[in-house]
């Protein structure tokens, strides 16, 4: 990674922020986007410290206009892009029956729509650098849970997307790794929307028995390095993944009742 050019999106935080710090630590110059710019320089601050190159740019991962804009600013500044971390994201939890339509668009304008943007336009730059685009999606990509629609649509979204585009793209040297993490100590349920788009607030899990975003970082800076197609983290993830392609049927009961379990669950 030594003085390779890297776009994280949404990393003033949780896998984004741990993948800038594994990154910039390997001698990669790194760009993180965020549309909090306090809590940009604060993470810009802390990777500094640290000895790590960053630039920092206030985007919306919802924004075309705004990817646009990240992919032009760094470009102009760097010269180039050797990588491109899809990492902006937001969850949600509430059952489909009470979801309001708005939320619905909200998630998968930010989960989805924000890797089309931003891959669009860094694509050109990739392609000249023999690059990578990173989609940092979810084992939510192969196995739906109930009350995060949304979340689940958004994730086979960007799985099919980066699939499609990982063939047409194959032969002229682009690397196309869907980075799929499972459970994950992050900010990602304290900041999920329920049904009326408001903050979740607290996660109903336990965050201290998962993985952590720092590990997280390290699997998918390894994963980035050997070029692999597909990454599924946690023992949890794989199992799930491989059951749910040969029993979906029993999937379906046993991801029912480990929702349910969850505190505060919306199933009565």
């Amino acid at each position: 990674m030594k003085d390779k050019v890297i776009i994280v999106t949404g990393g003033s935080s949780g896998i984004g922020l741990a993948c800038a710090e594994a990154f910039g630590k390997r001698g990669a110059t790194v760009v993180i986007t965020g549309r909090n710019e306090k809590r940009l320089q604060e993470a810009a601050d802390g990777l500094k410290a640290k000895n790590i190159r960053i630039h920092i740019i206030e985007a919306d991962a919802a924004s075309e206009a705004d990817n646009k804009r990240m992919v032009e600013e760094t470009v102009s500044r760097f010269g180039k892009i050797d990588v491109l971390i899809n990492n902006a994201g937001i969850s949600m939890r509430a059952l489909f029956e009470d979801l309001q339509l708005d939320v619905f668009r909200q998630v998968m304008d930010i989960n989805f729509y924000g890797t089309v943007y931003a891959t669009k336009y860094a694509l050109p730059y990739l392609l000249e650098s023999r690059g990578s685009v990173v989609g940092i999606s979810s084992i939510n990509g192969y196995r739906g849970t109930p009350a995060r629609t949304a979340y689940t649509a958004s994730k086979y979204a960007m799985q099919g997307f980066l699939e499609a585009l990982r063939t047409e793209v194959m032969k002229r040297g682009v690397h196309v790794l869907t980075a799929c993490p499972g459970f994950t100590a992050s900010n990602i349920r304290n900041a999920a929307l329920t049904a009326n788009g408001n903050r979740q607030g607290e996660s109903p899990r336990d965050e201290g028995k998962m993985m952590t975003a720092e590990e997280v970082a390290e699997e998918i800076l390894k994963a980035t390095q050997k070029r692999k197609r597909d990454l599924v983290l946690t023992t949890e993830g794989k199992l799930a993944v491989f059951l749910n392609k040969w029993v979906p049927g029993l999937m379906d009961n046993i991801v029912y009742n480990k929702m349910a379990k969850e505190k505060d669950s919306p199933f009565k």
